[in-house]
């Protein structure tokens, strides 16, 4: 009975890992733009990959064979590195995009060039985004 749960289990695994990872991929096939192509590899990919590898994790102990520690590790390390390497390439693409100081934003030519536009910046120069740090205000004194 225990090793027909497992089985259960595993093969539930196996299924919804399957099943994440084949939507992730599929919203980084379809979704428009690159930002919002970063949703389909860092979390349902991820999160795909990770439930097979937890799967083999339990299968191999399961059918007599000896237990490993590389499925475990190789998740860990996904969960960990993929919203790092998510962010990285945002900030990229946040900095490419990032117009010539002095000169204004142009949605219409984000338009024209099949990007999503960026959010309204706080200046008209568009460096919103992790372009420098904020000044720092004066502690008050007495």
């Amino acid at each position: 009975m225990m090793e027909q749960a497992l089985d259960i289990l595993i093969a539930a695994l196996i299924v919804l890992g399957g099943s994440f990872a084949l939507i992730g991929s599929w919203g980084l096939a379809r979704l428009p733009g690159l930002m919002a192509r970063l949703h389909g590899p860092t979390k349902a990919t991820t999160l795909g990959v990770g439930g097979c590898l937890i799967a083999s994790m339990l299968y191999f102990p399961a059918k007599g064979m000896d237990f490993s520690v590389h499925e475990l590790l190789v998740t860990l390390f996904l969960f960990i590195t993929a919203p790092i390497s998510a962010n990285m390439v945002a900030k990229a693409y946040l900095h490419e995009r990032k117009v010539a100081e002095g000169r204004k934003c142009d949605p219409a030519a984000d338009a024209v060039a099949g990007r999503m536009p960026l959010p309204e910046a706080s200046s008209a120069t568009c460096d919103w985004a992790t372009f420098g740090a904020p000044e720092a205000s004066k502690p008050d004194t007495l």
